[in-house]
């Protein structure tokens, strides 16, 4: 399907999902259940805006069949998942512009680079020597790939990326722009007070179908590589360490920082702001909130961890403050009460 305009049957038929409604209803696009136009289809997954369904103007809507048990009209696609069926349909709405098959006459490629016909590199970019680029990968303006490093089939770098030496990626990663992978791991030795760098021997892989958001970076191994795995989901301004390792399938939200030589488990969530320690390791399945400091190793899986202080009134904020400052004094206080 490369329209961008269909019915609401070839809609329904995509999702192989049961539909309600007009099956000729036009639909030419996405919106919001708030603010979604005529031709828009729409989607309801949390149950806080079932009262919109009543005044939403979209030309369909994706609901569970409980949403509707009471509606005698209106069109719906009906599924188990509402926000999974949406993911699958923007698919259909995409409106990345297409890129011309081929290397731009501005790109400078290296020596000794194996690369398929069927690739798409932008202007300016600069490929280095005894690079592999597999068929209907797509390299846009400004990128940068390194020596000896291996692009798979269908992957795709926003504008503006830079792959260092012996960067690995798999098939159908996608590479938002500004992203960094590869750089040197933060590796020093002290000697009386003056830091020795130690260079950085490892590389990064990365698995297939993985998402990296914009100007994230992950750095090389010391020695072994640093490693992710298939399917991870990475966002925005993301530090990642040398010799980390996240394993398949995990999620990690914009700005967490993980120190080098930590292990995440597969399919992990880690909320915005997380920091790891290294030289931990995290077990599967487990959901970190936003804002939590993680200082040792998690090995429950499927557990829920959570430190980060909520937001607070200002005043009672500062009375908190002002009782930790007491605390030390307070604790011996009661010492010398259980000791009489």
């Amino acid at each position: 399907m490369n329209k961008k305009i269909y019915t609401l049957r070839e809609l329904a038929a995509f999702l192989a999902a049961e539909f309600r409604g007009d099956p000729e209803c036009v639909i030419t696009g996405i919106g919001a259940l708030i603010f979604a136009k005529s031709h828009q289809i729409s989607f309801l997954s949390d149950s806080v805006y079932v009262k919109y369904l009543d005044t939403t103007q979209a030309a369909a809507v994706i609901v569970k069949k409980e949403n509707i048990a009471n509606k005698n009209s209106g069109n719906y696609i009906i599924v188990n998942n509402p926000y999974l069926a949406y993911a699958r349909v923007s698919v259909l709405f995409d409106d990345t512009p297409p890129m011309p098959v081929g290397i731009h006459q501005t790109a400078i490629v290296g020596n000794d680079c194996k690369i398929d016909q069927e690739v798409s590199i932008g202007p300016y970019c600069v490929i280095g020597n005894r690079v592999k680029i597999e068929q209907g990968v797509r390299i846009e303006a400004g990128c940068i790939i390194g020596d000896d490093s291996e692009v798979g089939e269908k992957t795709r770098l926003c504008a503006n990326v830079t792959l260092y030496h012996k960067t690995k990626l798999g098939k159908r990663v996608l590479l938002h722009s500004g992203a960094v992978i590869g750089s040197d791991g933060f590796g020093n030795a002290n000697d009386k007070g003056v830091w020795q760098k130690i260079y950085q021997l490892g590389a990064v892989v990365i698995g297939n179908d993985v998402e990296i958001g914009a100007n994230t970076t992950i750095d090389r191994g010391a020695i072994e590589d640093t490693i992710i795995e298939d399917g991870v989901r990475i966002d925005n301004q993301v530090q990642i360490g040398h010799n980390v390792q996240i394993g398949a399938h995990t999620a990690i939200a914009g700005c967490v920082g993980i120190a080098g030589s930590a292990k995440i488990g597969r399919y992990c969530m880690l909320g915005g702001g997380v920091g790891i320690n290294g030289h931990i390791e995290i077990a599967d399945r487990v959901v970190i909130t936003g804002m939590a400091n993680v200082g040792k190793s998690i090995t429950e899986p499927g557990g829920v961890y959570a430190s980060a202080i909520p937001a607070m009134p200002h005043r009672a904020w500062w009375r908190i403050i002002a009782r930790l400052i007491n605390i030390e004094e307070l604790m011996g206080r009661v010492k010398e009460l259980e000791k009489k």
